[in-house]
């Protein structure tokens, strides 16, 4: 026999409070919603596919409630408009096991669903209220579904299924996500530096996060930005607080967040792309604090857009405090790559004032750790050793060709509980502004097989705003490093194609057979040298589609001796 849950909806005013207080007193069940912990949400139904909400917890909802009606709508805006709005309801939550600290952690986690919540405009009452271990805490994610699947039942277009919720791209990049305890410590550390450098005026801090592809950092950057936007660090007056990210998709997601969730800065662009925020803001009125996520990817030299000669320079001559986070194994482009003197001294710079911290952790791959190390063998040694069994289900399967490879995908895609699973490729197929004559799109093609490229097929106009994962068609195309970079896939099929070769007991980068020509061409250096950097380069092209796939990575190889060497190594044969 399961755990009593109680879910009681309720029209939002005095009369239906003292009326249902009085049903719950009289019922075996009310005990849960009057003399034990509750969590409530207040929502306001604004329009068809338009709701406000507030989440709160207490520990007297009948006490909270009036506090609510008769005073807080006094205090602020949104109360008075839930207050006098006559399509407002509050779903009151109880529960057998509930405690303080179970309560505060299911708020918590209320407040990143319904922040991911398309017909949701507005979450008011943004805290923050992750719990540590208490009696309880192993029951959290049973007793969270418990409620989240009886909260759709009753209204399925405030609360939809839990699997559309967590393929939403804000989701991934919410404030909300339980943060493990490198990263608590991290968000601290750099809390206090911020701090600290605003309310002595420094100028030009640099504070550098490092961490390979999954370590948590976007989450991390998300947590900083609605800590300090939102809380203003227990500061007088707003802080002008900027996150800089590098893809048009990434700034509307964290618009969205920054929206739904009223964070707010000195000006009202907090979120933008690099160049966008150098080119608007001079080095004459610096900001408080820019934080710049996948700052790897920051400009080293100047092009059409950017005149200057290195983002991270400007960035730093505009701003207080500069956060980035960085991981060299996925810089993608020559006018990305760091010489080596400037990139030690913007790291010297940083560990000199004990401003460099490193992520450690593993957080996207869901696997044990020998298959982890069996992926960053492949990608940093360059070597295939035999495909270890991991007891938390990882799957690492290798296919014969890219047809049972694409059905494998397609098959993952359509089990909604799953997620969002897509095919991925190397950059070794042409892919242009414009189609060649006598072709429908850019494609990739080995043999008779063949799949368009990410962004060729049709879109609807709402879901051109999504990433590319989240938007419909993309099941029927092939996504690149440059569309997939900073998310997250189910499952990942990963066409490797003839740019990475095996030779000699050894994975080998050909360039010849790339089409990136921003990875191999040549990179002019400040003394005026041009140099290549394409092994390094396509090597965390490699990285960056490989480390993809939260639950499984799907691999086909167009090399041969590349397939048949995986092929071995998913037999357990031993590799010569």
């Amino acid at each position: 026999m399961g755990n009593l849950l109680k879910i009681e909806n309720m029209q939002y005013s005095l009369e239906t409070l003292d009326n249902s207080v009085q049903k719950w007193k009289t019922s075996a069940e009310g005990r849960y919603l009057l003399r034990y912990p509750t969590v409530y949400i207040i929502n306001d139904k604004k329009s068809e596919n338009n709701f406000e909400v507030y989440v709160g917890e207490t520990a007297d909802i009948r006490n909270r409630t009036r506090q609510h009606l008769n005073v807080d709508r006094k205090m602020r805006t949104f109360w008075e408009d839930f207050s006098e709005s006559n399509s407002s309801s509050m779903y009151v939550i109880g529960h057998e096991l509930f405690n303080k600290s179970l309560t505060l952690d299911i708020e918590n986690r209320l407040m990143q669903y319904l922040l991911s919540v398309d017909n949701i405009s507005r979450v008011h009452n943004s805290r923050t209220n992750q719990q540590n271990e208490y009696f309880t805490s192993d029951k959290l994610d049973k007793i969270f579904s418990d409620i989240w699947k009886s909260l759709n039942k009753k209204n399925k277009s405030l609360f939809p299924i839990e699997s559309i919720i967590k393929d939403s791209a804000i989701f991934k990049a919410s404030p909300f996500h339980k943060l493990t305890q490198e990263q608590i410590n991290a968000k601290e550390e750099i809390l206090d530096k911020i701090k600290e450098a605003v309310i002595l005026d420094e100028k030009g801090q640099l504070i550098i996060v490092e961490g390979e592809a999954g370590a948590g950092k976007t989450v991390l950057m998300s947590t900083l930005l609605y800590e300090i936007g939102k809380h203003n660090l227990d500061l007088d007056g707003n802080l002008d607080i900027h996150l800089l990210v590098n893809h048009d998709e990434h700034v509307s997601i964290y618009n969205q967040i920054v929206t739904k969730l009223g964070i707010s800065s000195k000006t009202n662009n907090i979120v933008s792309k690099p160049t966008s925020f150098i080119n608007s803001h001079s080095s004459n009125e610096k900001v408080d604090v820019v934080i710049v996520d996948e700052a790897h990817l920051l400009l080293t030299q100047g092009k059409q857009s950017y005149q200057g000669k290195n983002h991270l320079n400007d960035l730093l001559k505009r701003a207080k405090v500069v956060v980035i986070v960085f991981d060299l194994k996925q810089v993608l482009r020559t006018e990305q790559i760091w010489e080596l003197d400037k990139l030690n001294y913007y790291f010297d710079y940083a560990k000199n004032k004990n401003n460099h911290i490193t992520l450690k952790n593993q957080m996207r791959i869901n696997s044990d750790e020998s298959t982890i190390n069996w992926i960053r063998n492949l990608i940093d040694n360059q070597v295939i050793n035999n495909i270890p069994f991991d007891n938390k289900g990882y799957e690492i399967k290798v296919f014969n060709t890219p047809e049972e490879l694409e059905k494998t995908i397609r098959d993952k895609a359509q089990n909604t509980e799953s997620g969002i699973s897509r095919m991925l490729a190397t950059f070794d197929w042409q892919y242009k502004e414009k189609p060649p004559e006598n072709e429908d799109y850019w494609r990739v093609k080995i043999g008779n097989w063949s799949m368009p490229w990410n962004y060729q097929l049709k879109v609807s106009r709402k879901q051109s705003k999504l990433p590319w994962i989240e938007q419909v068609q993309s099941i029927d195309e092939i996504g690149s490093t440059y569309t997939i970079q900073g998310l997250d896939l189910n499952f990942a099929g990963v066409i490797i194609g003839p740019s990475v070769k095996y030779r000699g007991g050894q994975i080998v980068f050909d360039e010849k057979s790339s089409a990136n020509k921003k990875a191999t061409r040549r990179r002019t250096l400040e003394d005026g040298s041009k140099q290549y950097f394409s092994e390094m380069l396509l090597k965390n092209e490699l990285n960056v589609l490989l480390t993809r796939g939260v639950n499984g990575l799907y691999i086909y190889a167009v090399d041969e001796q590349l397939r048949e060497a995986l092929k071995k190594a998913s037999k357990g044969d031993k590799n010569e």
